[in-house]
């Protein structure tokens, strides 16, 4: 990934940011959050996605939402609206047995994304340490003819 000047991680590091929206990694990260609370408001859940991100991308409200709403429409999560509460009436998500199969089926997933990033990265590590021997090797060899 390219270095560029990232306005929240500074230019010295490669981030996702340049990546683009990856809101399709908001589902599992949301999936999880509800397992582990058992219920919880959008609002509560926004507080904790940066703590569970699956990327240094920034997760926008928008997109928590949408992703709510998505779950919901394919009964992964149910929604009721909490109104005894004083203030006004919340939206409280909980995960359904659907979800908690959805949320086995992104942990193989992701194990298997994982796997292959593991490999890609050792292939490239590889290759560019191959190709930096090769270079000094040339180098050396024209260094050696011109003598």
């Amino acid at each position: 990934m390219p270095k560029r000047m990232c306005l929240r991680h500074g230019k010295d590091q490669p981030c996702t940011c340049a990546m683009g929206n990856l809101y399709r990694f908001v589902e599992p990260v949301v999936l999880l959050l509800l397992k582990k609370k058992g219920q919880s408001y959008g609002y509560d859940l926004a507080g904790d996605l940066h703590n569970h991100a699956l990327t240094d991308a920034e997760i926008e409200r928008a997109a928590l939402y949408r992703t709510l709403r998505q779950l919901e429409m394919n009964g992964n999560v149910k929604s009721s609206w909490e109104t005894d509460q004083g203030g006004p009436a919340r939206r409280v998500y909980k995960l359904t047995a659907k979800g908690e199969e959805h949320l086995e089926e992104w942990a193989t997933v992701l194990e298997h994304v994982s796997k292959s990033m593991n490999r890609f990265v050792k292939e490239t590590r590889s290759s560019l340490a191959g190709n930096g021997a090769s270079r000094r090797q040339s180098s050396q060899r024209v260094r050696r003819a011109g003598q």
